[in-house]
């Protein structure tokens, strides 16, 4: 395994992000792991978040400019520690996100930040993806800007479940949206970092048994 995605997990079970148990995902699963950013809860630990996805854009995307979106809530937090993070490596971009519901006083509208104009290119910053629900209902909300195009969106951890069929929520969205989906690590990554414990085991079955069913199968 990569040294990146090591150090990665490992900073996800410190904060207290990567959790095992029971609990229950947007999409209405039981899920035997959660990936929870609002765990994140110092500005060392934001600060070190935003490098990674930082990482994880200049890897993909290089140097290519582009608009930041962190959907509320937790991907608010998300955008401006990436936000952040690009800019000390040379990449001054600029951020937004929504509200959950539409001010009408003030400034009014749905977006809180820089609005993106005809012609820019958006990148999405999420925590997770498990069946796509997220990012759906991201896509409505910024139908909203007119000539404005996703280029890609970023996730913390590819669950490698399906989606509304037997592929990958994240094959799906791109399918759907033709626009690509990255992640820093993904399950099975996650999966060979615990086995290296026997301590895991309980949790390493859990997990597997889980993607049995819900697996992607493409």
């Amino acid at each position: 395994m990569e040294s990146y995605k090591r150090e990665f997990i490992q900073f996800l079970q410190s904060a207290g992000v990567l959790k095992f148990g029971d609990f229950t995902a947007k999409s209405g699963r039981k899920i035997p792991y959660f990936i929870n950013a609002g765990m994140i809860k110092t500005g060392d630990e934001i600060a070190k978040l935003g490098e990674f996805y930082a990482k994880a854009y200049f890897d993909k995307l290089g140097k290519k400019p582009a608009v930041l979106y962190g959907p509320a809530y937790k991907g608010i937090s998300i955008a401006v520690s990436a936000a952040v993070a690009l800019s000390k490596n040379g990449l001054d971009v600029p951020f937004f996100f929504n509200r959950k519901e539409v001010k009408d006083h003030g400034e009014g509208g749905v977006f809180v930040g820089y609005v993106p104009q005809a012609g820019e290119e958006v990148v999405i910053v999420e925590d997770v993806i498990t069946a796509g629900t997220a990012i759906r209902e991201s896509m409505a909300i910024l139908g909203g800007l007119e000539g404005v195009k996703v280029a890609a969106t970023f996730v913390m951890v590819d669950r490698k479940e399906k989606g509304k069929t037997e592929k990958s929520a994240m094959a799906e969205v791109t399918e759907e949206f033709g626009f690509p989906v990255y992640s820093v690590v993904d399950v099975y990554d996650i999966i060979e970092y615990l086995e290296e414990d026997e301590a895991n085991a309980e949790n390493v079955a859990r997990i597997k048994a889980y993607l049995a069913v819900n697996g992607a199968k493409v």
